[in-house]
């Protein structure tokens, strides 16, 4: 493992997550992409960087149009009611945005026109006819060799979703002038498309030669005007991805335009990569704007192994998990339990188990008994750390682990890695106190009884500011509870931080 440095406190960090299209109430897959982008940004923060994080919702399109016809209201409603619960979503699992955006509001219309005019005064757009497969749900654009064919015969997307054959006056982008400098980037920043996997399809893409991109629709009228062209509107992707100098201010010269842009990196879902590390680049190339510093891709989050679907019944409201197990029991899994940038599975079960053993039992447990028996044996009063040999080396291990090797991983968003490398320090730390017994010295060596406990309150706070980045609620109250205690004041019988979880008795119900 590379040795981690922690970064000058002067630089600044902007990390983004690729805004959520709201035709539907937020999935688990919202979820884990907004608690992944926090994790990041509270560990970032921990290392002193001012952090901007930005999250919200992509409201335009033909596919929010035709939900909102569905449902009978008019589009921007129908945005309004079901952002409300994307930004509710945030709020309950803790994800600590700095600004949550939406795309129907005012200054990012501005925004977006601006950047329109830019790549048109580049001389980077031109008014023809489109005529080719259009994939509503996806909201994109598919060569006819891109397609695969449904068993009735009829042609879906690569992702399987139907397409359907489009013809109509459309503004295009140069974007086959743009392969050279693409190419050329990806060489020169490898970190540009992260993990290794979605660079390789990314470089592949692009050698293949890349086309024209259509960049406006006329069939419907819900996204933004096109500057002089008032019949049309924006591609969505284009309006969508802009969303991210938005929130800095552009057009304007912004103080957070100058302190956070380019942004360090863009976390999105791997099926929208070509978005954003092929279209967004050569836009920002175009409009003589900065490249951000990093694109990375992360998996997707299965159901028992199964890509959740609407038509399957196996898509789970968030906000239900969070209610039956706890929202740092559902942030914990999640970051341990997947290998981050791969895909990975979830269950009611999965979760039970895994907060269980390492949250109540290995972690929870620990701290119960330390805590207890400061409060019942030594008034309340925070002890100090011991100076024995055994002492010394349970805090080194512990330090060695909280101050290198956890924050090395999470740098590199290598979560389940850093949690199992701390989990090894909560194990030494119950191993110590199997060793030195400290019930029995209570007894024996009252003295030496207080310097153990002293011992493993250190350990526990190192522990304890290690891992908030991924559970904050539980972190602060164990924080609080020591801070307190440094100051004097005598700490009260504490409460499990990780009551045991139980399966429920109908296990669907769930998960």
């Amino acid at each position: 493992m590379r040795r981690y440095v922690r970064p000058r406190m002067s630089e600044p960090f902007y990390i983004t997550t690729a805004i959520s299209y709201p035709n539907g109430p937020p999935h688990i897959g919202h979820a884990y992409e907004a608690i992944a982008a926090d994790a990041i940004a509270r560990f970032q923060r921990s290392q002193g960087r001012e952090v901007r994080f930005q999250t919200g919702t992509d409201e335009h399109g033909l596919k929010m149009a035709q939900a909102a016809r569905a449902e009978g209201v008019e589009p921007r409603s129908f945005a309004d009611k079901m952002s409300r619960l994307f930004q509710e979503m945030c709020d309950t699992l803790n994800v600590s945005y700095d600004r949550f955006i939406r795309t129907s509001q005012s200054d990012h219309y501005r925004a977006s026109q601006a950047i329109w005019k830019a790549m048109e005064e580049r001389g980077d757009l031109y008014l023809d006819r489109y005529e080719g497969w259009y994939s509503v749900r996806d909201e994109a654009y598919y060569e006819p060799a891109e397609l695969v064919s449904a068993e009735d015969g009829s042609k879906l997307s690569p992702q399987g979703t139907p397409v359907e054959w489009t013809v109509e006056e459309s503004w295009f982008f140069r974007l086959s002038e743009y392969q050279g400098p693409l190419l050329d980037h990806y060489a020169a920043n490898p970190d540009f498309i992260r993990p290794e996997s979605r660079r390789n399809e990314v470089v592949r893409f692009v050698e293949g030669g890349l086309k024209d991109l259509s960049i406006s629709r006329t069939s419907f009228d819900w996204g933004v005007p096109v500057p002089g062209s008032d019949n049309h509107v924006m591609y969505v992707w284009l309006d969508a991805l802009t969303n991210y100098i938005t929130g800095l201010g552009y057009p304007d010269d912004t103080h957070l335009w100058h302190r956070f842009w380019p942004a360090d990196v863009h976390l999105i879902g791997k099926d929208v990569v070509r978005f954003h590390a092929v279209y967004w680049p050569a836009f920002l190339m175009s409009a003589g704007i900065a490249l951000p510093k990093q694109v990375y891709g992360h998996g997707f989050l299965l159901s028992r192994g199964e890509k959740m679907s609407k038509s399957v019944g196996n898509v789970v409201d968030p906000m239900v998990l969070a209610d039956r197990f706890g929202v740092d029991a559902l942030r914990y899994f999640l970051l341990r339990e997947v290998p981050f940038g791969q895909d990975g599975s979830y269950s009611a079960e999965a979760i039970v188990n895994r907060a269980n053993a390492e949250l109540a039992n290995s972690f929870g447990n620990l701290v119960q008994r330390i805590f207890s028996m400061i409060h019942k044996n030594l008034d309340g009063i925070l002890p100090a750390p011991g100076q024995a040999e055994e002492d010394v080396r349970l805090l080194d291990l512990v330090n060695c682990a909280t101050g290198s090797e956890v924050p090395a991983s999470f740098d590199r968003f290598a979560f389940s890695v850093g949690i199992e490398t701390w989990l090894r320090a909560v194990f030494a730390c119950n191993s110590y106190v199997d060793t030195q017994a400290p019930w029995a010295l209570r007894k024996t060596d009252p003295e030496r009884m207080a310097a153990v406990l002293g011992t493993l309150v250190a350990a526990v706070r190192e522990l304890t500011r290690a891992i908030a980045p991924i559970i904050p609620e539980s972190a602060d109250k164990l924080l609080t509870l020591i801070d307190a205690g440094d100051g004097g004041a005598p700490i009260p019988q504490p409460t499990p931080l990780f009551p045991r979880l139980e399966l429920p008795e109908d296990e669907e119900e769930a998960a």
